[in-house]
């Protein structure tokens, strides 16, 4: 298991509010809809999804 960092700067018309809640608070919903090839679906295993939580990333082949 390891650490991983990813940064990416994007000029949107969008809030970025908007675009926290949408992938930070609700990446778990919304995500494996965007991109289902990539990312299968995301389990809460332990937790209420706050700080601590653990949670199963399924990752679609390839």
């Amino acid at each position: 298991m390891g650490v991983f960092t990813y940064e990416m700067e994007v000029i949107t018309k969008i809030p970025a509010a908007k675009i926290f809640n949408a992938v930070i608070l609700d990446g778990d919903n919304l995500l494996p809809k965007i991109i289902p090839q990539a990312i299968k679906n995301v389990e809460l295993i332990e937790g209420d999804g706050g700080p601590g939580s653990i949670k199963k990333i399924t990752f679609g082949e390839g």
